[in-house]
């Protein structure tokens, strides 16, 4: 993924109040911390970061920070919401260094539906883990892991084993092949075979 730069100012007024302040004047307050240095302040341009976060896949990846001809590599490790009109109102980033190892949650994406026999008769996939917590180096954490759904049919899984990662990364879990989803019969297949079963029994 290309990658993202965010100019940030640093904040002078902190709590509530210079929260809602920096708001107000157009911009997402957040906070800088991680590494050997102290917790800072920040500020960006909310265009900016609502382009970035809904463009850029902004969580959980690595971010460039602007401050005047300084630069920072952060990654995004958090991002509130405003719970009614679901704009971002504030961010944690963590600094990194180059192969620091960062222990991060990853999405997974199910891929060939249309080639998984189980779903093509009606089954449906039940997904036990909608994302992976893996430890990645900060220059190599994926964007997303991908699953591959291709001949798959009822009763089989997709498990951790199955998903290719990249050289480096490793999930968090070490001590057994866990599940990411299952194709299971669906509801009115179960309904179907019941009525066929008690069909048969009756004739």
């Amino acid at each position: 993924m290309a990658d993202i730069v965010l100019n940030v100012e640093v904040r002078e007024n902190i709590g509530t109040g210079g929260a809602r302040a920096v708001r107000r004047a157009g911009r997402v307050p957040g906070v800088l911390y991680g590494g050997t240095r102290g917790p800072v302040p920040l500020s960006v341009d909310a265009n900016a970061f609502r382009k970035a976060l809904f463009t850029g896949g902004l969580l959980g990846h690595r971010v460039t920070l602007q401050y005047g001809s300084e630069t920072q590599t952060v990654i995004a490790k958090d991002i509130q919401f405003h719970p009614v009109n679901d704009q971002p109102v504030h961010f944690d980033l963590y600094r990194v260094e180059e192969g620091q190892l960062i222990r991060i949650a990853v999405p997974v994406r199910f891929d060939n539906p249309e080639d998984a026999p189980g779903l093509k008769r009606g089954g449906t996939l039940n997904v036990v883990r909608h994302e992976v917590e893996l430890w990645a180096p900060a220059e190599s954490i994926p964007e997303v892991l991908v699953a591959d759904l291709t001949g798959l049919d009822i009763g089989e899984q997709v498990r951790m084993s199955s998903i290719t990662l990249p050289q480096g990364v490793e999930p968090t879990i070490t001590d057994r092949d866990f599940v990411i989803a299952t194709v299971a019969s669906s509801s009115a297949m179960v309904s179907s075979e019941a009525d066929a079963s008690g069909e048969t029994a009756e004739g």
